[in-house]
Formats: C-alpha cells, sequence, structure tokens
C-alpha cells in the first residue's frame, strides 16, 4: 500500500529540496515543519491512483494515464511542476515530452496496490511494468524514464510481496550497476552523503532512492537517509518511501495525522477513494 509511504517522502523531503544546509543534523531533526507541503509528487501519484480506478470490468482502461497527470496539473498549478512539464500543461498535453526526469518514478506508487488480490499470478509484476511504462507516455517517452518506472515497480512488489532487501539489490543492481551509472545502486550511502550532486534526472534519482531504502530500518530511518543527501529530497524520499512501506508494512505511527495537516480535503477524499475503492 505504498501511495501513503511516497505522499509521506514527498512532504518530508519538501523542506529541503533545493535548500537543504550542510549542517543539517539529518539523525535528529524534526521531520515535518511548518516549512512542509505538498508537492507535484503528491498531486501525480494521487492522480495515478485516480487513473488505475477508471477501469471497467475487465480491468481495461477507459482514458490515457496522461489525461489525469493534465487534469491534476492543471487543478494544482505551481506545486514544483518540471519545466518541461509545465510547458506540457501550458500546450494542453497536445504534444510528447521525451524527458528522462525522475517525475516518471515518482508518481507510480499505486500501481501495486491495483489488482491486489492476483498478485500471485506469475505475469502479474510483467503486468505492472507495462502499467508503469504506460504512465511515462506523452510526458516522459525517452529510455531511461521506462525503465526507472520498471525498477521501482518491480521493487515495489518484491518488497510488498515479502522478498528480501538483497533480493531486491540484486533485481535493481542488474539495472543500475555503478559501472554504468555515476550513481550505482551498489554504492554506499556514505560515498553519495560526499559525493552527490543534486540532480533531477531518473536515472541519478531512481538508484540512490532504492539505496536509501536498502540502508534503512525502518521507515523513519529511510526518510532520514533521504535528508542526509545533497540530492532532490521530496522526489528521492517519494521515489524510495513507496517501496519502503512495502517493505516494512507501515510507515509512521501518525501518518494519518500528517496527511490531514499537509493535504487539502479534496486530496484527501481522492486518497480515500483510492484506498478504499482500489480493486
Amino acid at each position: 500500500m505504498a501511495l501513503i509511504g511516497a505522499m509521506l517522502g514527498d512532504i518530508c523531503g519538501s523542506q529541503y529540496e533545493f535548500r537543504r544546509p550542510h549542517t543539517l543534523d539529518w539523525k535528529n531533526c524534526e521531520l515535518f515543519t511548518d516549512k512542509c507541503k505538498f508537492t507535484d509528487d503528491t498531486v501525480l501519484s494521487i492522480a495515478t491512483g485516480i487513473w488505475l480506478l477508471d477501469d471497467d470490468d475487465e480491468h481495461k482502461h477507459n482514458k490515457e494515464p496522461w489525461e489525469f497527470y493534465l487534469e491534476y496539473g492543471k487543478k494544482y498549478p505551481g506545486m514544483g511542476y518540471g519545466e518541461m512539464f509545465e510547458d506540457w500543461l501550458h500546450d494542453d498535453g497536445s504534444r510528447v515530452n521525451e524527458s528522462f526526469g525522475n517525475g516518471c518514478a515518482m508518481r507510480i506508487s499505486p500501481i501495486t496496490m491495483y489488482f491486489n488480490g492476483f498478485a500471485d499470478r506469475p505475469d502479474v509484476l510483467s503486468y505492472y511494468i507495462d502499467l508503469a511504462q504506460w504512465t511515462c507516455e506523452k510526458t516522459h517517452r525517452h529510455s531511461e524514464s521506462y525503465k526507472g518506472a520498471s525498477i521501482v515497480t518491480g521493487c515495489s512488489f518484491m518488497a510488498l510481496w515479502g522478498k528480501s532487501k538483497e533480493e531486491i539489490y540484486q533485481y535493481a543492481l542488474k539495472s543500475y550497476p555503478s559501472s554504468q551509472y555515476t550513481y550505482g545502486v551498489d554504492r554506499p550511502l556514505d560515498d553519495y552523503r560526499k559525493n552527490y550532486v543534486w540532480s533531477a534526472t531518473v536515472q541519478d534519482s531512481v538508484p540512490v532512492a532504492i539505496r536509501c531504502f536498502l540502508e534503512s530500518e525502518d521507515y523513519e530511518s529511510f526518510l532520514r537517509n533521504v535528508l542526509s543527501l545533497p540530492c532532490d529530497t521530496d522526489t528521492i524520499a517519494a521515489i524510495g518511501g513507496g517501496i519502503a512501506e512495502d517493505f516494512y508494512k507501515k510507515t509512521l505511527d501518525n501518518s494519518n495525522e500528517l496527511l490531514e495537516r499537509y493535504l487539502p480535503k479534496e486530496l484527501l477524499d481522492d486518497v480515500s477513494k483510492i484506498y478504499n475503492e482500489m480493486p
């Protein structure tokens, strides 16, 4: 049930997205403050969930996912969308963006909530990955975006269904080794705390988000791992937050109170709808 983990990650990380102090005491700092807010990560994650609900009895979807991203992007303007996405919204979704921004990976947490009762089918992971890649159409039509969305979905699926961290690590390593990527999933966070350079690309975000999860002990320590890095904190916490929730089977004891504190009623209603009606 990864959506809450993604949203709380977004809200927590928002306070340091572009202004993380070098002296931040990330092991002990307050995680949720008056500087926190929900951003595009939460808005578009909810949009994904609402899109998944818009299906028929045979689980065929009536609309494209980008139609919901367009609707929610216009309904909630100025939430920190990337420049290419903002231009896409301005053009009413009329063109295709060949973007490899990390937005493709931060909004897909509801996918493993969909069709949950059939998750033991042998083909279900490939089905989920097809859904994840579908969400990239129109806004992130790039090979790195397809890969990032797929691997995050795969890691969430494995976490949800009881795979070990070592198994999840080996799965992610096949796609993000440090021999091929600047920030491979096989490098420890201590390296990244010293050498990471802020980036909003999917290939620089997904393996780091997965690494933050792999080196965590619970959901809170995952958030603190993200805050330890000079990174796109809200998006990396949203990407890995869903995986962490699926693995640990919980987020924070006061998660409902936090969502009520930061989200408007309309989005809270959407979240309730997703959790109550997801097939």
